[in-house]
Order: structure tokens, then C-alpha cells, then sequence
């Protein structure tokens, strides 16, 4: 009973129930106060794709999230609990000062399905690449298995010039039959130039003022490895069914150049969804 009632009276029972009541609602109350107030500090500081990629790694599988340390042999296993982003993590400068000076010439050894991974670039977990240019702008592209996943799209819509782009924010939209496919940005930057799949490359940034910050993405010996089991969680993503991409990528053998032709087209959003790192 409230205090603008008739038979209200200000007994101890009316007291603590009023008490409790307000105190409630000031919780409430203060709960979306700050609520609006994150939301806005976060619009204002542009990390709006930032809390997406950390939402949408959260909905991949484990076997998806496992970390790079982990798959160069340097730990036994370990699960990502940094969104593959490095930068933020305290074990990741910790195990790189650990290996040894033999690790490039050590790590990563054996087949590579016959797939292209020049070493002069740097590679990110969603399959794109990044590559210093001499006129201090970063050329992105899409790495040769995402290029043959991908195959050829029906549509492309690549970020214009002028736009800025983040490190694991979506980046380039692809449709393909009912898949809608979202790549991610491997670095921050401002888009200064727009390539093509046919050009190799996607397109070019001029990194941000405080310069550019590679540590979340793979190179050297780290990259075989990885690759490695990129094609063994593609077959695990398509378990089951009898697409035969097992065969495609079999040891030693050439893979497909559109192996989104050995996958089911009802397949097509939920593999790329996986390989890309946006389920």
C-alpha cells in the first residue's frame, strides 16, 4: 500500500515495504543509467565492432578457438579467451619470448595441401592477409583457401575509399547463392585504394596515427600449421556429409580451385559461416 492511499498509515510494515520498493527501482533505475552510459561511451569510442567480434567468436565452436600457440606445439592446449586478438592478451608476449632460435626452422613442418601461402605476408584467423607496402599503406586479400572456398560469389561489395576499418570487424560482404558471407578486416586503417579477387587483392589502408599493430596476426613458421588445420576443421565442419572435400584436399594431392563446388549448397552458409570466422 502507497502513501497516496486512503488507508495508508505509516506503520513499520508500510515503512519496509516502501523501503524495499524504492530501493528496487533505484537499482533498477541505476542499472539502465549505466547500461545507456556504456553504450554510449562505447558508440563515441567506435568499439562497436569490437563487442560484435567478441559475441560472435563466443558462438564458434572450440575447436575453432584454439590458441596459435597451441598450434605451433608451444603449449599443449589452450583455448583462446582473447578473441584471437593478441594485442590484449598477457600470455601471448610471454610464450613468444619463450621459443628458441631454431623455432622458424623447426615449427610447421609437412604437407600444405598444395594451397599458396606467400611468405611476405601476415595472416589473419578469418582468412584474409595483410602485406606492408613501400609507400607505408597495407594491402588486404583474401588467403588461397578462403579464395577457393569462396570460389566465385555472385556479389562483392568491398569497403570504398575513405572508409575506416577495424581489425576483426567486418570488413567485405559476399553473397553466394543463400550464403551470406562477412569477412573480417585484418587491420586497422583508412581505405585508400579497391582492388578485385581477379586484381589478388582487395584492398589497400593507410594504417591509423598511432601506427599499425600486427602482433594478433600469423606469420613465419606459425602460418603452416595453422593452415594445416584450417583444412582439417574444414573437414570436420562437414562431417557427415558426403561432399568430397576429403578427397579435394587429400595429402600431397591439388585442391580445388572453387571447393565451395564440393560442398552442398545448403552447407554453404553454415561452412563459410565457421571457416570465416562469422557463424
Amino acid at each position: 500500500m502507497f502513501p497516496w492511499s486512503p488507508d495508508f498509515t505509516f506503520d513499520a510494515g508500510h515503512v519496509i515495504f516502501l523501503g524495499a520498493f524504492y530501493l528496487v527501482i533505484l537499482v533498477i533505475g541505476g542499472s539502465v543509467a549505466m547500461a545507456a552510459f556504456r553504450a554510449i561511451r562505447d558508440f563515441r569510442q567506435q568499439r562497436q565492432e569490437a563487442i560484435r567480434w567478441h559475441g560472435d567468436f563466443e558462438d564458434l565452436p572450440v575447436s575453432a578457438r584454439r590458441c596459435r600457440h597451441e598450434l605451433t606445439g608451444e603449449v599443449r592446449s589452450r583455448t583462446c579467451p582473447n578473441a584471437f586478438d593478441c594485442r590484449e592478451c598477457e600470455a601471448h608476449p610471454a610464450l613468444v619470448a619463450l621459443r628458441s632460435s631454431d623455432f622458424e626452422a623447426t615449427a610447421g613442418t609437412g604437407a600444405d595441401y598444395g594451397l599458396s601461402m606467400p611468405p611476405d605476408r601476415m595472416y589473419h584467423r578469418g582468412h584474409t592477409w595483410a602485406k606492408k607496402e613501400e609507400d607505408g599503406t597495407v594491402t588486404v586479400g583474401l588467403d588461397d583457401l578462403g579464395r577457393r572456398l569462396l570460389g566465385h560469389p555472385d556479389r562483392l561489395d568491398l569497403p570504398v575509399s575513405g572508409t575506416r576499418v577495424e581489425a576483426n570487424g567486418m570488413a567485405i560482404r559476399a553473397k553466394k547463392g543463400n550464403a551470406d558471407v562477412r569477412l573480417l578486416s585484418p587491420v586497422d586503417g583508412t581505405v585508400v585504394q579497391v582492388g578485385s579477387l581477379e586484381d589478388g587483392w582487395l584492398y589497400r589502408v593507410s594504417p591509423p596515427e598511432g601506427g599499425l599493430d600486427t602482433r594478433h596476426l600469423l606469420s613465419g613458421a606459425e602460418v603452416r600449421p595453422w593452415i594445416l588445420r584450417e583444412v582439417e576443421r574444414l573437414q570436420e565442419v562437414l562431417a557427415g556429409e558426403k561432399s568430397g572435400v576429403g578427397l579435394a584436399l587429400a595429402d600431397g594431392g591439388t585442391p580445388l580451385e572453387d571447393l565451395s563446388i564440393a560442398i552442398p549448397k545448403n552447407e554453404w552458409d553454415r561452412a563459410f559461416g565457421e571457416m570465416f570466422l562469422e557463424p
